[in-house]
C-alpha cells in the first residue's frame, strides 16, 4: 500500500532523500526524463564512468546502503523542554543542552540549524571492544528505546562490539556514517569539522570523511600528545598520541592560527615604515653551492667590512643586497664580529598569526589536565576519558573567530566543548553559542559518578556545565550565561501511534487516520504543555529554539502570536478551532501562518491556502 499519503499527516522532520532529490532537479533537470525519474546512465556519463564498467575504486562495507538510509529518513521524534534543569534559561541565548540518541536529535534538529554550525568538534567511541555506544536500537519506532528514555531514570544500557566479532568495523562504520552525513547539512558553507581518534578506526574514519565531506575537502591530520610518560603494553611499544581529524565543508578561510608576539618590535630610529625587528641576513648554503651569494659585505657609512661565512651565505646575490642597502633595511652593528640583520617591518607581514601546527604540542594539555577539570568541577573521578579543555579551546579559537559562531558536539561526554565556548567568550566578550547532544547512557552501579548521584551520563554533563557558569572551587566566578535542555522524546501528536490496516485501501486508512486524529487529539493542548506543542511545530518547521513570542491583540477571536527567531518569522496560532474572523483577518494581510490543521473547517483551509500558497502550513 502506497504511504505517501498518511505520511503527510504524520508530524515528520523534513525527508532528506527527496530534499536531495529535488535540489538534484532544480539544478540539473535534464538529468531526469519526462516522468521525472533520474536517468541512472547519465548521472554515470556526468561522472565520467564506462555504463556498462563495473571495476572501480570503492569503499564500502555490510550495512552502508542502510546505514546512509538512515541518515535522511525523516523522524516523528521532538524535543521537548526540561525547565527543571535547565540553568538561567533567560541567559541561554541559544546555548542547547540534548539528552537523547543523538542521530534523532540531529534529524530533529535539521530543519531549522541547516547550514548554521561554524565548527563541529566530536569524541566519538573510539571503537575498543568494549563499551559500544548506539547499536540501531534507538529508532523512534523501536519501543524499547523510548520505554528507557520516557522519564525513566535508568537511561540507557550500552551495547558491546568485540574484535571477534565479523562485522567489527562495519559496525562503528555503521554508527558514524550517517551521523556524519546529518553533521555535513548542518554545517555552513566555511564550516569546519573535527573529530577525535585513535588507531582502532582512524583509517576508516579518514575514508568515510573523505566520502561524506570529499577528498578535496581534507584540512589536516592533528597528533594531539595524550599523555606525558609511556605505559606498559603487550608489544613494547606505547601509544601515546591520538589525532584530531578536520574536514571543511565547501569555502575554508585559512585556520587564524596563533596570535604572534609584537612585544619585540619597535622604532629606535623613527624608521617612517613604523616598527621593525631584525631578522636573519644569511641562508643555511655553503659558498659553494651559492658562489654568487659568497662575497664580503661593506657598511657603507663606515667602511666595516662583513666576510661572508663559506657555510651560511648571505641571502641575496650583490645587486638584491645593495637594493637594500640603499633602502636602509640592512642593519650594521658598529662591532663587525657580528653580523648584518635584514630590518623587519611589522607593517610588511602578510599574517598577524603564527601557522597552526598538526603537533599541537605547545598548546595543547594532557588527559592529566582533564582529569584535574573533572575533579575540580564535580569533586572527584565523576568521568573517564575527558578531553582536557585547552585542546577544545585550541581547536575551537582557530574557526570560530566571529563573536555569534554556533558550536555543535554531538558526543558531548561530560560537557567540555561548552566549557571551552564559555571560557573562550569570557576571554574575548564573544557571544558563540553551543549545541550539545549526549545520550542517557547509565553510570556503572559500582562507580563513583554513579555514588556522588549521577546515575546517567547527560546528568554529568549538565552538572558540569552548569557549574562552569555559577562558579566552581574557592573563589566561584559566575558567568553572565545560561542554557536549555531538551530532551528527545515521542512526538506529542497522538497520530503517530496510529497503524494503518494491511488489509485496507489507502482512502480507507486515510479516514480512519482522520477519524483518529479526531478522537485523540481533540484537546491537545490538554495533554501537554502549549509550549510542548509550539516547541515541536515551530522547530520541525525551521524555527530555531531561540524563538520569541510576541502576542497579537489585533487578533481577538484566537489566541494569535508573531514568532521570530532572528532568521524568519511567522504568525502562529495553537487554538483548537480557528474562527472565521481570524481567517478573514489573516487573508487581509497576508504573512507567514502556522495553525493545527484539525482546527480548520473546509472553507477555512480552502481559503488560506489559495490566499498565502507556502506562506500557509497546517500542522
Amino acid at each position: 500500500m502506497n504511504e505517501s499519503a498518511l505520511q503527510q499527516k504524520m508530524p515528520n522532520t523534513p525527508d532528506g532523500q527527496q530534499q536531495r532529490l529535488q535540489e538534484l532537479k532544480r539544478l540539473f533537470p535534464d538529468l531526469f526524463d519526462g516522468e521525472g525519474r533520474l536517468k541512472l546512465d547519465d548521472i554515470k556519463q556526468l561522472a565520467g564512468e564506462t555504463v556498462h564498467n563495473k571495476e572501480r575504486y570503492d569503499f564500502t562495507w555490510s550495512g552502508k546502503r542502510n546505514a546512509k538510509q538512515a541518515a535522511y529518513n525523516p523522524t516523528t521524534a521532538a524535543l521537548t523542554y526540561d525547565e527543571t534543569r535547565s540553568v538561567n534559561p533567560g541567559k541561554a541565548n541559544g546555548n542547547l543542552i540534548i539528552e537523547g540518541e543523538n542521530l534523532e536529535s540531529l534529524k530533529c534538529l535539521l530543519a531549522a540549524y541547516r547550514g548554521a554550525v561554524k565548527c563541529i568538534y566530536i569524541d566519538p567511541p573510539y571503537n575498543t571492544g568494549k563499551d559500544f555506544v548506539y547499536s540501531d536500537n534507538y529508532n523512534e519506532q523501536r519501543q524499547a528505546y523510548w520505554e528507557q528514555t520516557g522519564g525513566a531514570e535508568a537511561g540507557i544500557k550500552v551495547d558491546t562490539n568485540p574484535d571477534s566479532d565479523g562485522r567489527y568495523h562495519s559496525n562503528w562504520l555503521n554508527m558514524i556514517y550517517p551521523r556524519l552525513l546529518l553533521a555535513r547539512q548542518l554545517l555552513k558553507d566555511d564550516g569546519v569539522i573535527f573529530v577525535s581518534i585513535d588507531d582502532n578506526e582512524v583509517h576508516n574514519l579518514r575514508k568515510a570523511m573523505d566520502e561524506v565531506f570529499g577528498e578535496e575537502n581534507f584540512v589536516v591530520q592533528l597528533l594531539w600528545k595524550r599523555r606525558a610518560s609511556s605505559a606498559m603494553a603487550d608489544n613494547n611499544v606505547s601509544t601515546d598520541h591520538e589525532y584530531v581529524i578536520c574536514y571543511h565543508k565547501g569555502e575554508l578561510n585559512d585556520f587564524a592560527g596563533y596570535a604572534k608576539d609584537f612585544k619585540s618590535y619597535s622604532n629606535p630610529d623613527d624608521d617612517s615604515r613604523g616598527e621593525w625587528v631584525l631578522g636573519d641576513l644569511t641562508v643555511g648554503m655553503t659558498a659553494s653551492m651559492r658562489p654568487n651569494q659568497a662575497y664580503d659585505l661593506i657598511d657603507p657609512a663606515t667602511g666595516n667590512i662583513f666576510p661572508f661565512n663559506p657555510n651560511r651565505v648571505w641571502a641575496y646575490i650583490p645587486q638584491s643586497m645593495d637594493k637594500l642597502i640603499a633602502e636602509e633595511r640592512v642593519y650594521f652593528p658598529e662591532d663587525n664580529s657580528k653580523r648584518p640583520m635584514l630590518k623587519r617591518y611589522r607593517n610588511e607581514l602578510k599574517s598577524t598569526y603564527n601557522p597552526f601546527s598538526s603537533l599541537m604540542m605547545d598548546k595543547v594539555g594532557l588527559n592529566t589536565e582533564a582529569t584535574r577539570a573533572i575533579q575540580q568541577l564535580l569533586g572527584g573521578n565523576i568521568f573517564d576519558y575527558s578531553k582536557p579543555v585547552s585542546l577544545l579551546k585550541t581547536l575551537l579559537s582557530q574557526v570560530c573567530t566571529k563573536p555569534d559562531d554556533m558550536i555543535l558536539d554531538f558526543f558531548s561526554g561530560s560537557g567540555v566543548a561548552a566549557q571551552a565556548v564559555l571560557e573562550l567568550n569570557k576571554q574575548d566578550n564573544g557571544n558563540r553559542k553551543f549545541i550539545l547532544v549526549q545520550l542517557p547512557e547509565q553510570t556503572k552501579a559500582d562507580s563513583e559518578a554513579y555514588k556522588a548521584g549521577f546515575k546517567k551520563i547527560s546528568d554529568i554533563t549538565i552538572e558540569r556545565v552548569n557549574r562552569v557558569i555559577n562558579g566552581y572551587g574557592e573563589n566561584p566566578q559566575p558567568l553572565n550565561a545560561g542554557f536549555k535542555v531538551y530532551q528527545l522524546t515521542k512526538s506529542h501528536f497522538p497520530r503517530v501511534d496510529f497503524k494503518p490496516d494491511p488489509e485496507a485501501s489507502e482512502a480507507e486508512n486515510l479516514q480512519r487516520l482522520e477519524a483518529y486524529i479526531t478522537e485523540k487529539e481533540a484537546q491537545l493542548i490538554g495533554l501537554f504543555e502549549p509550549h510542548e506543542i509550539r516547541d515541536e511545530v515551530l522547530l520541525k518547521n525551521g524555527f530555531r529554539l531561540n524563538y520569541q513570542l510576541q502576542e497579537q491583540p489585533q487578533f481577538t477571536a484566537n489566541a494569535v502570536s508573531l514568532v521570530n527567531d532572528g532568521e524568519k518569522s511567522a504568525l502562529i496560532c495553537l487554538d483548537n478551532t480557528l474562527s472565521n474572523k481570524t481567517v478573514d483577518q489573516l487573508l487581509q494581510n497576508p504573512q507567514a501562518f502556522i495553525c493545527l490543521e484539525r482546527a480548520l473547517n473546509t472553507d477555512a483551509k480552502w481559503n488560506l491556502r489559495q490566499h498565502l500558497k507556502h506562506l500557509f502550513i497546517a500542522f
